[in-house]
């Protein structure tokens, strides 16, 4: 099972992501914090695999427990999923800078909720797609190079569904394959890209007009 602390200010809102991620077969929350000290404090102790976590709250915001548990200097880093209302550049940009391991909006759905933190816990890193698609636009890297190795038609789908914010499920609704094809069609053109994660994949395609 996959543990998590959802830490907000609000209890309607932990209440509601409590009943979201509970309601998952591979998740379970073990705790809640209203601010960020306790955040800080719970975490450390308790160790889970993923802390969700409000940017406005008391005493600590979510960027400074962000820092404090997965930033550059930790020695033993947590995952941190930064989960807000406000969809500012100021607070994406800090928020991975300190080590966040995926940003949502809160008006993102249920299933993006839940694949955030999976996704957090195998190592990526999931943005909502509409602030993806909006750092995408801000990137003036070079144009990006064909990979060394072509991709499928069907990869060639896959990516550019991803590059316009699609989550797994939703490309495997779009092309009518399990959401386990759609899991190994991206790592094969990760591989392909020699990209990092998902965000790296959408990164290639956006830059190749796809």
């Amino acid at each position: 099972m996959i543990r998590v602390l959802l830490a907000d200010d609000q209890a309607t809102i932990r209440g509601a992501f409590r009943i979201i991620l509970d309601a998952q077969p591979d998740i379970t929350v073990v705790a809640e914090a209203g601010d960020g000290h306790s955040a800080v404090e719970q975490a450390r102790h308790l160790r889970p695999d993923v802390v969700l976590a409000d940017i406005r709250m008391p005493g600590l915001d979510g960027l400074e427990v962000t820092r404090l548990l997965a930033g550059p200097g930790v020695a033993d880093p947590l995952r941190v999923v930064v989960v807000t209302t406000f969809d500012l550049d100021e607070y994406v940009h800090t928020a991975l800078r300190n080590g966040a391991s995926g940003f949502l909006l809160k008006r993102s759905s249920p299933t993006l909720l839940a694949e955030a933190v999976r996704a957090a816990v195998a190592g990526d890193a999931l943005i909502s797609p509409q602030v993806t698609v909006r750092l995408l636009r801000q990137l003036s890297a070079p144009r990006a190079a064909e990979p060394a190795e072509a991709l499928t038609a069907r990869e060639a789908e896959i990516t550019t569904l991803v590059g316009r914010g699609a989550t797994n499920n939703e490309i495997a609704a779009e092309l009518f394959i399990s959401a386990g094809t759609v899991k190994n069609h991206l790592a094969n053109i990760q591989r392909k890209l020699a990209v990092r994660n998902r965000v790296g994949i959408a990164a290639w395609a956006w830059d190749r007009g796809h």
